[in-house]
């Protein structure tokens, strides 16, 4: 039995401070996290409150396209 598309896809979350801030060169990179999320219950762009160690505190991340 073949299946279709998976419920479940990896995505990646990406601070959305630190891309802003990226003309300034004030972080010393960008900080990503790897996660899952099922694309039935969350069919938009997922936003996440994560710790960036760039940054040095809790800002959101956004997922980024592959």
């Amino acid at each position: 039995m073949a299946k279709g598309k998976d419920v479940r896809v990896t995505i990646i979350l990406e601070c959305t401070s630190c891309v802003r801030n990226d003309i300034k060169k004030e972080s010393g990179g960008i900080s990503r996290y790897i996660t899952q999320k099922n694309r039935h219950n969350t069919p938009s762009r997922l936003e996440l409150r994560k710790f960036c160690p760039y940054c040095y505190k809790h800002t959101i991340h956004g997922e980024i396209k592959k």
